[in-house]
């Protein structure tokens, strides 16, 4: 197995660096082992589970025995399969045209609470990954009760009493507890709830994957970071119905992350940190990525008193779009806000942000809100170009605080930038421009809204404002 590139990002913007693991040399290959050698039928048909669970329980042996990692590999065909315990040692190869299919039963995930629901799963494991240049399909479309283009309507386990709440589908690939993962030149499709999830693991790299989901389900999440460092995600193609990239904080804190070199379509949020937000983020850097027509762009959500600082997002395009109420969010291309959950919740902060490098066209402005006791300080934004236009037909004015904090609140007029609860903002080279090609330009009259009495250090070199036309 090759080495995970765990250096990343090296010197981004103003002399700022971000560092993070040396390279891991993994071991060296010496056995490959195929699912048919061990009954797998590969006919889409029938369960090969205990042939595949076999195999991998055998190349774990071997690395046991030798420290050598040991592929699992899949000729061509449709292995379908409950749920898989990948092991310490162990690749799975999934060759292209092998395409290894989750079980849409709910017998397929025995015995367990339904955060253990997972096609393929690596609890514990160490130097453990998946590649291959095929496909892992969860059958997500089995999961839809009735399918709409705002929103699917899905199906929920909790009415047979092994979950509670209306999340109670499998997800599609774990690493949990691990050490040393690679994913890479692999297709992950059709979860029927979160795609890839990353929990409590060391040096991991994600890396040349598309991830696919159905753009009309909820909780189709694509990567799911949480409470894991050092992670690299680069060159991944990721178009799916709920966040994209999103990492959390439940039981401890998240750094040195980075994700460069992605292209994004998401119904949600591309990029957003939270909304579990228990621990601190620290040290993370997105950079080179594509986000198109989302319904968000990048995002942070701190509702449970972690705090996030030393965060860069640079060389990015922002498409972001209104698509349906039924969705969190109001398509802003940058929505970054702290509040508490609920009466119970602490109240988190935000520092040193950079935004450098940005182009937008979006039918919403920027929004930042910190809160009373959760101030956003020292952000900044640096060349950037930013293009408000409208193309669908969604009333203007409203701001979605959601979740939690202030629910929806009418702010009358769209602005460019609204900003409430911020100690420290700083504007170089930010050209913002508003479409006059309809009749609602008079509802885009407002480049900045804050109240003084909130918002203190600012400063502006080099912004312009005005209707499209006028700014050259």
């Amino acid at each position: 197995m090759r080495s995970i590139l765990l250096i990343l990002l090296l010197s981004l913007v103003q002399s700022r660096s971000y560092t993070l693991s040396p390279n891991i040399q993994l071991p060296g290959e010496s056995l490959a082992l195929s699912v048919t050698d061990f009954g797998a039928t590969g006919d889409g048909i029938h369960y090969d589970s205990t042939a595949i669970q076999s195999a991998i329980d055998a190349c774990n042996r071997h690395y046991t025995t030798s420290s050598s990692i040991c592929r699992v590999t899949f000729p061509p065909g449709t292995y379908l399969t409950a749920k898989l315990h990948l092991r310490s040692g162990v690749l799975l190869d999934v060759t292209e045209n092998a395409v290894l299919l989750g079980g849409p039963r709910i017998e397929d995930y025995p015995a367990e609470t339904s955060s253990e629901w997972y096609v393929v799963v690596a609890n514990n494991a160490t130097d453990v990954g998946i590649t291959g240049g095929g496909a892992i399909d969860g059958q997500g479309s089995k999961f839809v009760v009735r399918f709409d283009e705002q929103k699917n309507v899905m199906v929920s386990w909790n009415q047979t009493g092994a979950c509670l709440g209306d999340e109670c589908r499998p997800r599609l690939v774990g690493f949990v507890d691990s050490r040393n993962v690679e994913i890479w030149n692999i297709t992950l499709r059709e979860p029927a709830y979160w795609c890839l999830h990353i929990v409590r693991c060391e040096n991991t790299s994600v890396h040349d994957v598309s991830i696919l989901g159905d753009f009309n389900t909820p909780n189709n999440d694509g990567i799911d970071i949480e409470d894991s460092n050092n992670t690299a995600i680069t060159r991944c193609h990721i178009d799916t119905g709920d966040d994209a990239i999103c990492p959390k904080t439940y039981t401890g804190p998240l750094y040195n992350l980075t994700a460069t070199n992605c292209w994004i379509r998401t119904k949600s949020s591309a990029i957003k940190l939270g909304s579990a937000s228990w621990f601190d983020f620290k040290g993370l850097v997105f950079d080179n990525i594509t986000i198109s027509e989302s319904h968000r762009g990048l995002g942070m959500q701190i509702r449970d008193g972690g705090n996030v600082s030393d965060v860069t997002f640079s060389n990015m395009n922002i498409s972001t779009r209104y698509y349906d109420p039924s969705w969190w969010g109001r398509a802003e291309p940058i929505y970054i806000t702290t509040c508490p959950r609920d009466s119970s919740a602490k109240e988190g902060s935000i520092s040193n942000l950079r935004f450098v490098n940005i182009t937008i066209n979006s039918e919403n402005g920027v929004f930042l809100s910190g809160s009373r006791n959760g101030l956003l300080s020292d952000i900044s934004f640096k060349n950037m170009n930013l293009t408000i236009r409208r193309w669908s037909n969604y009333s203007g004015g409203l701001v979605d605080y959601r979740p939690g904090c202030q629910g929806l609140v009418n702010h009358s007029a769209t602005a460019g930038i609204i900003m409430e609860h911020v100690d420290g903002f700083s504007i170089e080279n930010v050209n913002l421009k508003w479409s006059d090609d309809d009749d609602l330009s008079s509802a885009w009259n407002v480049p900045l809204e804050f109240r003084p009495s909130t918002v203190n250090n600012v400063s502006f070199v080099g912004f312009n404002s005005g209707l499209l036309h006028e700014i050259v």
